[in-house]
């Protein structure tokens, strides 16, 4: 069984990241997204919260699951026994950082490989920091996220936006 992880911030889950689970989630077995949590970092949505956003938005994926480490990403594939890391590239900038990150990964675990996919062209502009920004200037969501993210945004923003 082949066992991929797609780790990131995820905060908030963006319709691009959940382009990248669902392309994923058919080239391997088990695909496991890990929310990474930084305590260095301010996050916006609290990381429980993210991995509860996430599992709403992919409970139809019967192969996915969702954790969220602390760790490297390298200590945590050996623990579940993961070989290779999903990483999705919106441009060339994003292709030199992830190969890069491969290399280093590859370097902390020889038998780690990774993944990368390139977004689909209506989400290469997507990011979670611009959905962030949307939400700071009070400008709506809704293409950007799946629906379990807008909810939560729309209560956190205490609005009933359809």
């Amino acid at each position: 069984m082949t066992k991929a992880v797609f780790p990131g911030s995820f905060d908030p889950l963006t319709n691009g990241h959940l382009d990248i689970i669902n392309r994923a989630s058919r080239l391997f077995d088990h695909l496991v997204v890990v929310v990474g949590y930084n305590n260095q970092k301010k996050s916006w949505i609290d990381v429980n919260k993210r991995v509860d956003l996430i599992q709403r938005s992919v409970d139809r994926l019967t192969n996915v699951s969702v954790l969220s480490t602390t760790g490297l990403i390298v200590d945590l594939m050996e623990q579940i026994d993961a070989q290779v890391i999903i990483r999705g590239v919106r441009n060339t900038n994003d292709f030199d950082a992830e190969k890069s990150l491969a290399n280093f990964n590859r370097q902390l675990g020889s038998d780690i490989d990774t993944v990368l996919i390139p977004t689909t062209t209506n989400f290469e502009s997507l990011s979670s920091t611009r959905v962030r920004e949307l939400y700071h200037f009070k400008k709506s969501v809704k293409n950007y996220v799946p629906q379990p993210v807008f909810d939560f945004i729309n209560e956190k923003r205490g609005l009933d936006e359809k």
